[in-house]
């Protein structure tokens, strides 16, 4: 049977289905007050991994969960991200891995959240322009200073996890992962052979409209969603994949975590794997 929970860096329990947070209105107003109630709801049906980041919003995505969840329950674990800066536009960004810059999104995040340590801090891209050692040396600063318990990344390659894990322990790696996109499955392959938690970012892309006719088959004869069955081929494609889909109606996040009792049969999940080979 799949497990439907996880130890990240070997000791912080999660279930492995959880929910990334970037979709959700900040602004004032109905939309916000939405949001707030969404993920009140999402803690309360047994979601115990929450996915930001100081480029949601800047900012505004973290002040909203803690608004919605503060003081936290028990075994919540809300993870954020670093190493994004804005640009001269609001809708453009830059890659900022320089020390300062990150111990300043740090101390921010902390703030923002209401805690003192941040317990999955992840690098949200590494930095072409700043040395790896540099900027895994300023976030295992923070994790010897307490204010960090575990190091993830975001959106690398074999080669760079590898070169990373020189440098710190690699509690987890956030990268585009779905049924339908497979691109980084040597990085997947890397993280399972390591015990790293795998966090798949857009983990329904395409499956969720239905434009796999394999996929839409295999929803209906299991009385379920194309989006449902992509999360039930995820959470049984390797045991260190924690899927954070995202969305801000309340109905598609009962939808999407009802994908956790949906259990595969050999026969679909042949036909499934099998759709990586018609990419």
């Amino acid at each position: 049977m799949t497990s439907t929970t996880f130890r990240i860096g070997g000791d912080l329990g999660i279930r492995r289905l959880g929910f990334g947070a970037m979709r959700l209105p900040t602004e004032p107003g109905p939309a916000r007050e939405a949001s707030l109630a969404l993920a009140r709801r999402a803690v309360e049906l047994g979601v115990t991994l929450i996915d930001t980041a100081h480029m949601y919003g800047w900012g505004a995505n973290e002040e909203l969960l803690a608004e919605a969840l503060h003081p936290y329950a028990d075994g919540l674990l809300i993870t954020t991200k670093v190493g994004i800066a804005r640009s001269a536009s609001a809708s453009e960004w830059s890659h900022d891995g320089r020390p300062d810059s990150l111990r300043d999104q740090v101390e921010n995040a902390l703030r923002r959240l209401r805690v003192e340590r941040i317990e999955l801090l992840q690098l949200h891209r590494i930095d072409p322009q700043v040395p790896l050692a540099d900027q895994l040396g300023a976030l295992r600063e923070l994790q010897v200073q307490g204010k960090v318990g575990r190091i993830g990344l975001s959106e690398v390659t074999v080669t760079e996890l590898g070169r990373a894990r020189e440098f710190i322990d690699v509690a987890s790696v956030q990268n585009r992962y779905s049924l339908l996109d497979r691109e980084h499955e040597p990085v997947l392959a890397a993280c399972e052979a390591a015990g790293i938690a795998f966090l798949p970012w857009r983990p329904v892309a395409g499956a969720a409209s239905g434009a796999a006719a394999e996929v839409a088959a295999v929803a209906a004869e299991l009385g379920a969603t194309p989006a449902q069955v992509s999360l039930a081929w995820l959470l049984d494609r390797s045991p260190v994949i924690l899927p954070i889909p995202g969305t801000a109606r309340i109905a598609h996040l009962e939808e999407n975590l009802a994908a956790a009792h949906l259990r595969l049969t050999p026969d679909h999940r042949d036909r499934l794997d099998r759709l990586a080979e018609q990419a």
